[in-house]
């Protein structure tokens, strides 16, 4: 927000304007604006120049046609200096009237005001402009370097500043140091004689998977659990991880911590059978279901097909992860165990019971 200050404008040196002044310190009874009014009735002003309340200038002057509507061939006259670029001023209702009578403008209606605040326009260069005007420099002067890949740090804090609107900012002076990652930059300020200096270092970075909590191994990973972060092109490898996309599901082989990258090799789908778990074997084919007791040989995923043990018969077989503690066996599976035995035959002997009928399904069951 732009903070308004009581800001005496500078009148221009106008020999007309010092007659009048003397003329009011010399003759008379009464303030000014009672003498103007004396001289210019209401009943003649009303159709007359009217004063504005609140203007905005551009440039560093404020002529009589910014602060008086309908100034007619004065209005291009100049009669304060502007506020600095982006502020804020008032002048009093007496001084307007004394910078003008010189110019033939004696009909002016006040409206009843006392003041006219009067801003001059500007364009805010933020931290954000000086640093995206600072990268794009730097990335031009070196192959093969992207912008967006360069962070800068400042250092002392990066803080807003005004130019003039319409026109751009521009680097008068750089210099940079690509190994030791030192830059010091030169702005030249539009409208304004000041220079604006800035230095610090940059590093080029690339986009990286990183966790924002604890994670203990083989915990899935969640939205909530992965941001996007900046680091540095030194820590950069082949199998980084780069969008939260490519992690949310997999969960970690090992125990990570908050900030730790995440690369492929690290992740994997969720372990959902650990080895010597309990489980339930379910054996399908068309027309027969069997479920039975076993224990995994093995860990493995959704998906994975893992050596559990019949704990009835004792016998080892290959079954496929369904979800937590639950495998099935089918007959591809038996089959490519023992290719000579048949389906139904190994199904019978994996239960350590003769073929089922109906009845002898549902007490298996």
């Amino acid at each position: 927000m732009i903070r308004l200050a009581t800001l005496s404008l500078l009148a221009l040196t106008l020999p007309a304007a010092a007659q009048v002044a003397g003329a009011q310190t010399d003759g008379g009874n009464g303030s000014f604006v009672d003498r103007f009014s004396a001289h210019a009735p209401i009943s003649q002003r009303t159709a007359g120049p009217l004063l504005k309340p609140t203007v905005t200038v551009v440039g560093d002057l404020v002529r009589i046609g910014d602060l008086v509507e309908n100034a007619g061939a004065a209005a291009n006259v100049a009669i304060f200096r502007a506020p600095d670029l982006g502020q804020t001023g008032r002048v009093a209702i007496e001084r307007v009237i004394e910078a003008v009578l010189p110019h033939e403008i004696v009909d002016l209606e006040t409206r009843g005001l006392t003041e006219v605040v009067v801003t001059r326009a500007s364009t805010t260069v933020t931290p954000k402009d000086i640093e995206a005007r600072i990268t794009q420099a730097l990335a031009g002067r070196q192959r093969n370097t992207d912008p967006a890949n360069l962070t800068l740090t400042f250092d002392s804090e990066a803080r807003p500043f005004h130019i003039e609107p319409g026109t751009e900012l521009r680097i008068a002076r750089m210099t940079f140091d690509p190994r030791g990652g030192r830059f010091d930059v030169l702005f030249e300020r539009p409208g304004n004689r000041n220079l604006v200096r800035f230095t610090g270092t940059y590093t080029e970075t690339f986009e990286a998977a990183v966790l924002t909590r604890p994670i203990a191994a083989n915990e899935t990973l969640r939205a909530s659990d992965v941001t996007i972060a900046r680091r540095s092109k030194t820590e950069f490898q082949a199998n980084i991880i780069s969008t939260a996309e490519q992690a949310i599901g997999l969960a970690p082989r090992r125990a990570m911590r908050p900030g730790d990258v995440l690369r492929q090799t690290d992740l994997g789908k969720p372990e959902l059978v650990a080895r010597n778990d309990n489980v339930t074997i379910t054996f399908q084919v068309p027309g027969i279901t069997l479920t039975m007791r076993g224990k995994a040989l093995e860990g493995g995923a959704q998906g994975d097909t893992i050596n559990v043990l019949n704990v009835q018969s004792k016998r080892s077989i290959q079954a496929t992860i369904a979800g937590p503690g639950h495998v099935i066996v089918t007959a591809t599976s038996l089959v490519s165990v023992s290719p000579a035995t048949t389906a139904p035959r190994l199904a019978a002997q994996t239960a350590g019971r003769p073929t089922p009928t109906p009845q002898t399904r549902a007490s298996a069951e």
